[in-house]
């Protein structure tokens, strides 16, 4: 993984303002955990599909960066399975599915903790915009 990787991931802004940590970060492989907040609720009181879809997005953008290529989302989708309630921990996971020189394909999961239940499951596809070393900051 290139130098400096870890920390750009980590410091991601929009993830910084959602409470989205860096827990696990290998090549094709990423691990990111949120607590969902009072404010990130839907009108029924559960965890609004938004909160849940950006964490599964970043552990994608995590995990499809992890080369040090620079790679953006070209689709996501993402089925909701299971609600999850203020105060919960949410993690999420993303693993390489498959991995050509200018696509590749990765499977989402978010689940609860510590009970580990599915709380959304789902697939992701990037566009690699570099070769192997580039920085992974998109063009």
């Amino acid at each position: 993984m290139p130098a400096g990787l870890w920390d750009r991931i980590a410091d991601d802004p929009f993830c910084r303002r959602l409470g989205i940590r860096l827990d696990d970060l290998r090549p094709g492989y990423a691990r990111l955990s949120m607590t969902l907040g009072p404010d990130m609720v839907n009108f029924h009181g559960v965890g609004h599909g938004g909160a849940v879809f950006a964490l599964a997005d970043a552990a994608h953008a995590a995990a499809s960066n992890s080369h040090g290529i620079p790679a953006v989302a070209l689709h996501v989708a993402l089925h909701y399975v299971a609600p999850a309630r203020p105060g919960d921990r949410l993690v999420a996971e993303a693993w390489e599915e498959d991995c050509g020189r200018r696509t590749a394909l990765y499977r989402l999961e978010v689940r609860r903790a510590p009970d580990g239940r599915l709380v959304a499951a789902g697939q992701g596809r990037v566009f690699r915009q570099g070769e192997e070393g580039d920085a992974a900051r998109p063009q």
